[in-house]
């Protein structure tokens, strides 16, 4: 069998279907599809930050659920991945305050300074550009989400740093 280019291991190891167990008991049993985004949540941080259709189905299965319910929430959220992503992804706020505040410019030099177009990752699997809908933090504009943290009151300087503390690992990307 010929493997694509994102081939996903689904791998459920006993901690984290422990970890899905208790997410599933905060639901009554007639409302477990309510547990399917913090599940979403924790299978894709122990899958490389991303969810094959494979793993999706997997999530429909555990939650017993239509695969099509997992698939449209998915594609909806941008925080869930479809395909494997930059170790660090820089997410910039796209909605009015931002751009009025010069999100495009900075995105712009964002890539021009990484070698990228928005939704590519870098050569050597560190970086994406990504953006995303309201994070809401207009008044910080503008700004973005890098991991679990948001960087506000951009500007190229400060892009030009975070790309340095990411290359030398001072920057977290899950508070967990």
């Amino acid at each position: 069998m010929k493997r694509t280019a994102y081939h996903q291991e689904i791998n459920i190891t006993e901690s984290l279907m422990t970890r899905i167990n208790e997410l599933i008991s905060h639901y009554p049993e007639d409302k477990i599809k309510s547990a399917l985004l913090p599940v979403l949540h924790e299978v894709q941080d122990a899958h490389d930050n991303w969810l094959s259709s494979g793993l999706q189905d997997k999530v429909a299965e555990i939650l017993n659920i239509k695969p099509v319910e997992v698939y449209e929430v998915v594609s909806f959220y941008t925080m869930y991945n479809q395909k494997p992503i930059g170790k660090y992804m820089f997410e910039f706020c796209q909605t009015s305050p931002c751009c009025l505040n010069g999100v495009e410019n900075l995105m712009d030099y964002t890539c021009n300074k990484l070698g990228v177009k928005v939704g590519e990752t870098t050569p050597d699997g560190m970086f994406e550009v990504r953006g995303v809908e309201c994070l809401g933090a207009c008044g910080y504009a503008p700004m973005m989400q890098l991991g679990d943290f948001y960087q506000e009151h951009l500007t190229e300087e400060k892009i030009d740093q975070l790309i340095v503390d990411c290359r030398d690992n001072k920057i977290v990307m899950h508070d967990k």
